[in-house]
């Protein structure tokens, strides 16, 4: 977490050449991002966004009994960020777990929003993901492979023939 740097602009969607700015630190913390989890050999998220920056989608994966989990990832950026984080989803895992909100966005209230909000603005997009969903998906989806609420996608395949 450490190596994520922080970011400085306190500006969202609708504050001009101040979220160009945002956007700019954004990409350079996840670019930074990323090569840490690279050089960690934890690489578990594409991420890519529209044009202006404002609607994120994805995979990310979790590996699992030596086994990798793959999910589409999706979030859209409030017009009141950075002071409100924006929600993560995992469309495909909705309804399969308690912590998840419709549409398959996750649970984040306790634990991540509070600690988001201390750090207004330095948190960005890869510190959401580092400290939200990382973590979620580190309990979550082991939970919901023993619960039979998710099947990899080799066992589905060879079951369904």
């Amino acid at each position: 977490l450490a190596k994520i740097p922080l970011l400085t602009t306190k500006a969202g969607p609708r504050d001009g050449e101040e979220w160009i700015q945002r956007l700019k630190e954004e990409l350079g913390s996840l670019i930074k991002y990323v090569q840490t989890n690279k050089e960690n050999d934890n690489d578990w998220f594409r991420l890519e966004s529209n044009k202006e920056g404002t609607k994120w989608f994805g995979k990310c994966w979790f590996i699992h009994n030596l086994l990798k989990y793959e999910f589409d990832l999706e979030f859209d950026i409030p017009i009141t960020y950075p002071t409100t984080p924006f929600e993560i989803a995992l469309p495909e895992l909705d309804g399969k777990t308690a912590k998840m909100y419709r549409g398959g966005k996750i649970c984040l209230t306790d634990h991540f929003k509070p600690l988001w909000g201390r750090n207004v603005p330095r948190f960005g997009i890869a510190h959401a993901l580092a400290l939200g969903l990382a973590p979620w998906m580190a309990v979550e989806i082991p939970d919901l492979v023993a619960k039979g609420a998710i099947v990899h996608k080799e066992k589905e395949k060879s079951g369904s023939s």
